[in-house]
């Protein structure tokens, strides 16, 4: 068995052979899933336009390509041991399902705040799931501890050979099925999929243009690929969490030097109108990552009143943005303190309307309306539920 240093040295010097072994590993395992034309977005681009359907995949995303791959690639004395990996969702439930497969004991470590769905879909593959930290950098930390201590093996979410070349299968699909595309667009956040999907496409036709795109709240691929070195950003602040990343993968950020011609960044709303129209469009329910990059495409080609009426729409369906109405007493102090009610739960305040002269206002008494943002329903019922135990009187 080759060491991973040894496996990586090899990887990096020609990388095309792993990914068309992992297409045939690979093979009666995952669905070759369809490169569908999108009459709507065609038309709105001015060009033929077409959507790669991992959504279809077995669990919904295409991270079991490169887990089974990795798995698969263990010796089997390893591979009985179990394997570790941290993730908030695509990632955590690939790895389960890859190792059911394989009939192997997984362990999933999620930041506590982790959505219930997320968890419970995770142990529906039959993981073990434990919850640590605040966020993914702890979840990963405390998965790392797992490994020291039980003798299991860690599986990164990006940076590994067999991982990158099993999310590269998808470039090789897309080229058969659209062999005169020109430009491919793929979402980014520690760079495994972008990096896979551009080797292999560029191995079928080398002047064929790829470019990432990454959240503005998230965007360490991006300020590395300036930087020409590894960067970290202190914090992330996305809807898309599927590529909220702190820090890209080293053999990722490398590989991308050489086959990723860009990598572009897109915002929250311009997500948000992506995932809308993906809705309305196309019929399709997509997660904030697999938006991105249809919100790069999109931006700068639609009118912007258009786009920010899109965009209103668009957080309005996913819940995120609250409209409270409410009673206050007309003293100095009181709209403060329901301001840091809403700041301290991070909702983010976007109007401001008090009205003394309203008919719902009793003497001496003001009536509040504020538009404010939140991360979605269940985040809205919870700055509603702080407010009416603090004493507000809704109305």
């Amino acid at each position: 068995m080759k060491s991973d240093a040894e496996v990586e040295k090899k990887f990096l010097k020609d990388p095309l052979p792993f990914i068309e072994e992992a297409r045939g590993i690979l093979n009666g395992v995952v669905r070759r899933t369809p490169t569908e034309r999108s009459r709507t977005f065609s038309r709105i681009l001015k060009g033929n336009v077409y959507l790669k359907m991992e959504v279809l995949q077995s669990t919904g995303s295409f991270k079991i390509r490169g887990a089974y791959n990795k798995i698969y690639h263990l010796p089997d004395s390893v591979r009985r041991r179990g394997v570790v990996a941290s993730s908030t969702g695509n990632h955590a439930q690939g790895v389960a399902y890859a190792a059911s497969l394989f009939d192997i004991p997984a362990t999933i470590v999620m930041p506590r705040n982790t959505a219930i769905p997320k968890i419970e879909a995770t142990r529906g593959y039959g993981a073990k799931v434990v919850l640590a930290g605040n966020n993914l950098t702890e979840a990963y930390e405390h998965a790392q501890k797992i490994v020291e201590k039980e003798g299991m093996t860690l599986i990164h979410p990006y940076d590994d050979p067999y991982i990158i070349a099993g999310q590269g299968t998808i470039g090789l699909e897309i080229m058969e099925d659209v062999p005169e595309g020109e430009h491919i667009v793929v979402p980014v956040g520690g760079g495994g999929l972008i990096t896979g999907i551009a080797i292999a496409a560029k191995s079928v036709k080398e002047d064929v243009k790829v470019t990432g795109v990454q959240a503005k709240g998230a965007c360490a691929f991006y300020i590395s690929r300036k930087a020409g070195r590894l960067m970290e950003t202190p914090s992330v602040h996305t809807i898309a969490d599927g590529i909220a990343v702190k820090t890209p993968g080293r053999l990722t950020l490398e590989l991308s030097s050489r086959y990723v011609d860009q990598v572009t960044t897109v915002d929250d709303e311009e997500i948000s109108g992506a995932i809308l129209m993906l809705m309305e469009r196309a019929k399709l329910m997509v997660e904030g990552a697999g938006a991105a990059s249809l919100a790069a495409s999109l931006y700068g080609n639609i009118d912007p009143m258009v786009v920010a009426r899109i965009i209103e729409k668009g957080l309005l369906k996913a819940g995120r943005i609250l409209f409270i109405r409410c009673l206050l007493p007309d003293r100095p102090g009181e709209l403060s303190n329901v301001l840091r009610m809403v700041s301290d739960l991070e909702g983010n305040v976007r109007e401001i309307s008090v009205s003394r002269l309203s008919p719902h206002a009793p003497l001496n008494q003001a009536v509040l309306e504020l538009t404010v943002e939140t991360k979605g329903c269940n985040h809205s019922q919870e700055v509603l539920h702080r407010l009416k135990n603090s004493g507000i009187k809704l109305l």
